[in-house]
């Protein structure tokens, strides 16, 4: 259940790197978008992103593209508010912390439909293939009365590739230090009334040793991985009030990883046996999108995922099986959401049922749950002030009827300095790993409420744009992942301060976050979050070379060491590298990660990769 976790030693970049960084550009900058996009995620409705009052950042088809072999926890670990940790190589088990929550209080979208596990709560970003995404999403801070259950700290949306314009074609290929091979095509096209979206990816690599020597459960061996993806869209415009679309997405995947299979029928440990987790992900959407009249716009959404978790393990000596656990959950999703708007006000009206259902190896006493929800949102936009309100009732089969609530405002104090707050509440249910799991679990346990507020300045001024968040989430009954074990209360406390600065040809984006998540009375620290992360990325195109670099420096974190806690030292990670424009539609790419070669541990136990280069040829026509 628990993933142990020892001490790594590790060391911070100089700051004097930051003057390294002035000689590279920024496409890497997640935070630098383009002025006149929309937001879906921070309202549940298209929304110009210089007008939201919610704290959001984008990561675009651009930046993606620059991320090379990389997973999308890396991607995220650059974005501010976001901290991240992962168990080893570059596959693993990992997690993210928004704002201080675990990873059980950020929910998962993917094309607006809800993933993740029943079991553990949390969800499998390595899974997701960063060729196969258009667009991705954060939102920071309490979003339950929009979303329902769970979104304590945030809500991810990641939206896949999908039908363009034309026809659009693009295949790529990339090979790396660590074994790192990469393969993928995608093609995309719109004929009349029809769209069409369909790509593939193929990943692996010879990978590296994810523990550190004298961890617990250590295996001296090499840690690969391969990940294959397909997925597909397809949009049909009836005509001009109607439109319907399909999208489908499959993920398979195999990591190594240290460990023991439990029973333990041939008597195995870390070292004597091999220990191979196969993730998969399946997801299918339906959506139907009906404009009844010119103000009145109705969209009815059907769902369904897979999220599969299956272990398997083998003696090494002669390759005997040695057994398997599965832990999988089918999840269906329901959503009817009308938008009606009354010149630039919107009031969104939103129904939506989920039923979760576990297939596992493990005896659960109950393996089914649904939950049953009903929301208004109602979205002002005025000449100097802007307001959303929005009012949930949500009905849980095992835990009943709750409500939330949530107000956002915000008041122009000129025409570019804008002031906003807001404040809401939350509700988590137990997973099923916490109240049934044997040996673990506790039946007694008692949903998660939480009260956050958070009050913020925004500045945009040209090619300039500041803000400074400042935040405090309050959950009532935390229950803390590792120890499965509910304080009285769980105090999630920050600041966010961003800067984002255009020269011409060069980007400059900047964010420092100040997290300090306790746990009362205790005044524990929640494990795996650092009080203080600096990150520092820019860019700079010349002809045809664009280049790039990232800096984030780290403090120290906590972790778990039974009965304990261990101190994981702070670290610091500098990663370069270029495109060259070879033609309009052929490019090279090569990126070197962690240019220092740092040793550092984000959990306990575990290692990280070391210096390591990838390089690909990228066509798009």
């Amino acid at each position: 259940m628990c993933d142990g976790m020892n001490r790594a030693r590790v060391a911070c970049v100089p700051a004097a790197v930051l003057a390294l960084c002035g000689g590279f550009n920024a496409s890497a900058s997640a935070q630098v978008t383009q002025m006149d996009e929309v937001v879906v995620t921070a309202t549940r409705v298209a929304t110009p992103l210089t007008d939201l009052l919610a704290d959001v950042s984008i990561i675009d088809r651009a930046q993606l593209e620059q991320a090379g072999m990389q997973s999308l926890i890396d991607v995220l670990a650059n974005l501010p508010g976001v901290q991240v940790s992962s168990n080893g190589s570059y596959r693993s088990n990992s997690g993210v912390f928004l704002r201080g929550a675990t990873s059980s209080q950020t929910i998962l979208l993917i094309n607006g439909v809800r993933v993740g596990s029943a079991t553990s709560g949390g969800y499998s970003l390595e899974n997701l293939p960063l060729d196969r995404i258009e667009r991705v999403e954060v939102l920071r801070g309490a979003a339950a009365a929009l979303y329902g259950p769970d979104a304590v700290g945030g809500v991810i949306q990641v939206f896949t590739r999908e039908p363009q314009e034309g026809l659009r074609r693009s295949a790529s290929v990339g090979a790396g230090t660590d074994g790192q091979r990469k393969l993928g095509a995608s093609l995309q096209g719109q004929t009349g009334d029809w769209g069409y979206s369909l790509g593939a990816t193929h990943e692996r690599a010879k990978g590296i040793n994810v523990k550190l020597p004298g961890a617990s459960g250590f295996n001296p061996d090499t840690d690969g991985f391969k990940f294959s993806s397909l997925d597909a869209s397809l949009r049909y415009r009836v005509n001009a009030q109607h439109a319907v679309s399909a999208q489908v997405l499959f993920s398979d995947g195999e990591y190594d990883f240290d460990g023991a299979p439990s029973p333990n029928p041939l008597g195995l440990n870390a070292a004597t046996a091999r220990a191979v987790a196969h993730p998969r992900l399946q997801q299918q959407v339906l959506k139907w999108t009906a404009d009844w009249t010119a103000d009145w716009t109705s969209t009815l959404t059907y769902g369904r995922s897979r999220d599969v978790s299956v272990n398997r393990y083998w003696r090494i000596a002669d390759g005997a099986p040695a057994g398997a656990s599965r832990f999988n959950t089918t999840r269906t999703q329901l959503v009817w959401q009308n938008d009606i708007r009354w010149g630039r006000d919107t009031l969104s009206l939103i129904a939506e049922q989920r039923e979760d259902e576990v297939d596992s190896t493990t005896l659960y006493t109950v393996s089914a749950r649904t939950v049953r929800g009903l929301a208004a949102s109602y979205a002002m936009r005025g000449q100097d002030w802007d307001g959303l309100a929005t009012v949930r009732h949500d009905r849980n089969s095992q835990f009943g009827s709750f409500n939330t609530w949530a107000l956002s405002a915000g008041y122009k104090l000129s025409p570019s300095l804008r002031l906003v707050g807001s404040m809401g509440t939350t509700f988590q249910a137990p997973s099923f790993n916490q109240l049934y799991f044997p040996g673990f679990g506790n039946p007694e346990l008692t949903p998660q409420k939480g009260r956050a507020h958070e009050v913020g300045l925004r500045y945009q001024q040209g090619p300039t744009r500041a803000s400074a968040v400042l935040y405090r989430n309050r959950v009532e009954g935390f229950i803390t992942p590792s120890t499965n074990v509910q304080s009285n209360l769980a105090v999630l406390e920050g600041v966010t301060l961003t800067w984002d600065q255009s020269w011409d040809a060069t980007a400059l984006s900047v964010s420092y976050d100040y997290a300090d998540p306790r746990l009362k009375p205790s005044n524990d620290r929640v494990v795996r979050v650092a009080r203080h992360v600096l990150r520092t990325q820019v860019s700079h195109r010349q002809g045809p070379w664009q280049s790039f670099a990232e800096l984030r420096l780290s403090s120290d974190r906590e972790d778990t060491l039974w009965p304990g806690r261990v101190r994981l030292p702070g670290y610091g990670v500098l990663n370069v590298g270029a495109t060259y424009h070879i033609r309009p539609n052929l490019s090279l790419q090569a990126r070197l990660n962690n240019l220092t070669d740092k040793t550092y541990s984000l959990a306990n136990g575990f290692t990280t990769p070391g210096r390591n280069l990838f390089v690909s040829l990228n066509w798009n026509d």
